[in-house]
């Protein structure tokens, strides 16, 4: 009988375990996966563009008249200010003509005294029957002639004068003078298309950017946005140095190209130090404005089909995996930017997604952002 009732109680004890044996097992199976919450945050969104550095003006210094180089009175690569004289031209041959047309003024205006004299004369003696009428008319003609002749002899002496002037060629517009392309005694002419010098204004100065007319729509719309009505604009050297001066974006001067629906954006950015050279290949930063709530989630929470569409898995309230189709705008630090498909509050599986799928349980465990975003990026 002992026996008996030793028995039915091991029976009853496996029976029990036997129970809670697959509660166990449920909690022991689910799988376990790293979960990272989406929140909302702004963030300023910036476009990386290449472009190269011109200068605000550029004039080349060219002779107006013909004659030789006497003197170079600039040291090139030197900063020279607008009408400064540059070059000296032989005067000579201008002095002389100028010389000689205020020669031929003054004798002019001496025949014009005489013939003014003479008409008057006549025109008395012509009431008292002194002289015909006809020899009245004819002096006041001459003097008439004479004074059509000092207007003629007073431009040819302008004239002369402008070219004596032009001997002195100076600096049309204030910048940095490069490299003469005469010396003295070289002979020059006013149509020759070799310029003596070329002169580059370079504080303030040109980036001229390469952008798609999309994304120069939204630039547009950042740019009415601003209460400044401007968009900030950095540049990276050709050295991987930042430019310490901020510019600004100014979109009237830009134009679409129709082969390649491109436009060029043109940057102005002060240039003090004279460290941004025309022609320079640079870098630079665009503002394209904050976007209030953006939503970013990590690479690593983000795979692609072979159509390279975006999916995600994300663990709902049950926590039960679901499958979403995200839409990605671009990389900003080590995260996707995301315009569709999550938002905030999802709790999104970055580690395990290769031991999960949808419908599965799983158990969620945070892991959190491993890196905070600075809002750099490109598509």
């Amino acid at each position: 009988m002992a026996l008996k009732r030793i028995m039915v109680a091991v029976l009853a004890c496996l029976i029990v375990a036997c129970d809670q044996k697959p509660e166990t097992n449920v909690g022991a199976m689910a799988t376990q996966v790293g979960v990272v919450t989406l929140k909302a945050e702004p963030v300023t969104l910036f476009s990386d563009l290449t472009g190269r550095v011109t200068g605000t003006m550029v004039s080349d210094v060219r002779p107006q008249v013909e004659g030789i180089i006497k003197k170079r009175l600039f040291k090139e690569g030197d900063d020279v200010v607008a009408g400064q004289v540059l070059y000296e031209i032989d005067p000579a041959t201008y002095q002389a003509s100028y010389d000689e047309a205020v020669a031929q003024l003054q004798n002019a205006l001496a025949i014009v005294n005489s013939s003014k004299l003479k008409a008057e004369r006549y025109a008395a003696l012509v009431k008292e029957n002194g002289v015909s009428r006809q020899d009245a008319d004819d002096a006041m003609a001459t003097y008439k002639q004479n004074v059509a002749s000092v207007a003629q002899y007073r431009a040819a002496v302008e004239s002369a004068k402008i070219n004596l002037d032009y001997t002195k060629v100076r600096a049309p517009i204030s910048g940095r003078i490069g490299i003469s392309s005469v010396t003295p005694g070289a002979l020059v002419t006013a149509s020759q298309t070799t310029a003596l010098a070329t002169i580059r204004t370079l504080d303030p100065i040109y980036v001229d950017l390469t952008q798609s007319s999309t994304q120069l729509l939204k630039l547009k719309k950042q740019q009415l946005q601003n209460s400044d009505n401007t968009v900030p604009v950095t540049v990276t050297l050709e050295d991987g140095s930042q430019y310490q001066h901020p510019g600004k974006l100014e979109l009237t001067e830009v134009s679409v190209d129709e082969s390649t629906g491109s436009v060029t954006l043109r940057a102005v950015f002060p240039n003090p130090e004279h460290d941004l050279l025309p022609g320079m290949f640079v870098r630079a930063t665009v503002s394209n404005g904050v976007r209030s709530e953006a939503i970013l989630a990590p690479q690593q929470g983000i795979t692609r089909d072979a159509k390279g569409n975006g999916t995600a898995l994300v663990v709902n309230k049950e926590n039960k995996v679901e499958s979403r189709e995200v839409v990605t705008d671009r990389v900003i630090g080590n995260k996707w930017l995301i315009t569709q498909g999550l938002q905030s509050g999802d709790r999104l599986i970055t580690e395990g997604t290769s031991k999960v799928q949808a419908g599965m349980t799983v158990k969620a465990v945070e892991v959190g952002a491993t890196e905070s975003s600075d809002g750099n990026g490109g598509k």
